[in-house]
């Protein structure tokens, strides 16, 4: 269940960073002045009632557009690579890797909000949601009732995302904060790349 909540998160802070067409002055500009990004982030995911399920640790490194490297560190080491066409997820303890094309990877989850469509404002209503824990909040729901997620409300401080909470259709909340962040580094091209390890099963068209 917990490798499930990764790729829920993954796909939300995707999807942010690759929209070009949001209504919001604060995200805008964080995303027309974003071409590539590094950070660190922790990931809790709490249950309906509060009770922490689980907690993760990783890296991320994005360049628009379309590709990214999302790892997972701790508890399990998870890699999850966006090459632009298409998104590798490779299971170090299952040694599976499983490939999809971008844009069903992303589909309608939150994802949507990263994956650079010009349909965002059609899919999502967004709304200011004041300040908090020294953060300014942004909220993000789906028109539409049949996505995986309720809702996902993103915390900047200045022009920088710092905090991302997703709340999907059962109540359950996934909660990152991220540090080190970084703008605009130099990221090598061959960390957007993915060749499956020698012995592992491939699931999918590679």
């Amino acid at each position: 269940m917990g490798k499930y909540f990764h790729h829920i998160a993954l796909f939300c802070i995707l999807n942010v960073f690759y929209a070009v067409s949001l209504a919001d002055g604060r995200l805008q500009e964080f995303i027309s002045g974003t071409r590539t990004l590094s950070a660190q982030f922790t990931q809790v995911v709490y249950d309906r009632n509060g009770r922490k399920l689980q907690e993760s640790q990783g890296s991320l490194l994005l360049a628009r557009p379309g590709r990214f490297r999302w790892v997972y560190e701790r508890p399990y080491s998870q890699v999850v690579v966006g090459d632009g066409s298409r998104v590798w997820f490779y299971d170090q303890d299952l040694e599976q890797v499983t490939v999809r094309k971008l844009d069903q990877a992303l589909g309608e989850s939150p994802a949507a909000l990263l994956a650079g469509s010009n349909e965002i404002e059609r899919l999502f209503r967004f709304s200011d949601k004041g300040t908090a824990e020294g953060l300014s909040w942004l909220e993000a729901t789906p028109r539409s009732k049949e996505g995986s997620f309720e809702s996902v409300r993103l915390g900047f401080r200045g022009n920088d995302i710092l905090a991302m909470e997703v709340r999907d259709n059962f109540g359950q909340v996934t909660r990152l904060r991220f540090s080190n962040i970084k703008r605009n580094p130099a990221i090598a091209a061959e960390l957007f790349r993915f060749t499956p390890p020698k012995g592992v099963d491939v699931i999918g068209d590679p």
